[in-house]
């Protein structure tokens, strides 16, 4: 399973990246190259769009693109590893808010799935081709979702201490459940042609995870 997490190395690999060219991350042009991609990769599919038609989107010369990129997979793994920081962030910050278990994932799902909701293209864009690992270093993948597993188990271990998540329940199992469950959901809303409110699925998923879909048998006296 692969999908939406990462840190200490991805973000080591990030910073390399910046500290050769300092003033791209800074530069409106990068960015706007960035956005114009991402919206032909995921009208287009990565394999068929051209550098040229990410050009034409970004209203740009096709030789500008090479000035802040090596090429159409360079503009890609950019566009997630900026991504990524940024949203990694924010999902911290969304976590630190709350001081149970339940509200720190719940606030972590509403989050994850709000992201997403807000960026409809990199949304596509990342269901295609990051979790199929195509195009994309597998590596960077193992980082980021590690990442996010990171997090959820530490959610999961204080809701252990709390009382309010199983103990007998081994958290590398749960954090996967809930990290694949997300990740489904997410999928869903873009192959059914992301028609309704994906941030609505937090709570009822959230809800799932706590309360199970079982109803404890009655005890016959």
């Amino acid at each position: 399973m692969r999908i939406h997490s990462f840190f200490l190395h991805t973000t080591a690999r990030c910073v390399i990246k910046d500290q050769a060219k300092p003033s791209r991350s800074n530069n409106d042009k990068y960015h706007q190259i960035l956005n114009a991609a991402i919206k032909v990769f995921a009208e287009q599919g990565y394999h068929k769009a051209t550098i040229s038609q990410v050009a034409k989107a970004a209203g740009v010369a096709d030789g500008t693109i090479y000035i802040y990129f090596k090429n159409k997979a360079d503009i890609l793994f950019n566009f997630f590893s900026y991504k990524t920081r940024r949203v990694f962030d924010r999902f911290k910050e969304e976590v630190e808010t709350a001081e149970h278990a339940e509200d720190k994932l719940r606030n972590l799902i509403r989050r994850h799935l709000g992201e997403f909701q807000r960026d409809p293209n990199m949304a596509v864009v990342f269901q295609r081709e990051a979790l199929q690992a195509r195009y994309i270093d597998e590596a960077y993948i193992k980082d980021i979702t590690k990442m996010y597993l990171d997090i959820i188990e530490d959610i999961l271990v204080q809701g252990q201490k709390e009382g309010s998540i199983r103990k007998d329940f081994q958290p590398g199992l749960v954090k996967r459940f809930i990290l694949g469950a997300v990740n489904e959901v997410i999928n869903t809303w873009v192959v059914t042609g992301i028609k309704y409110d994906l941030v609505a699925m937090a709570d009822p998923l959230v809800d799932l995870y706590f309360k199970g879909i079982g109803i404890k048998p009655v005890q016959v006296r």
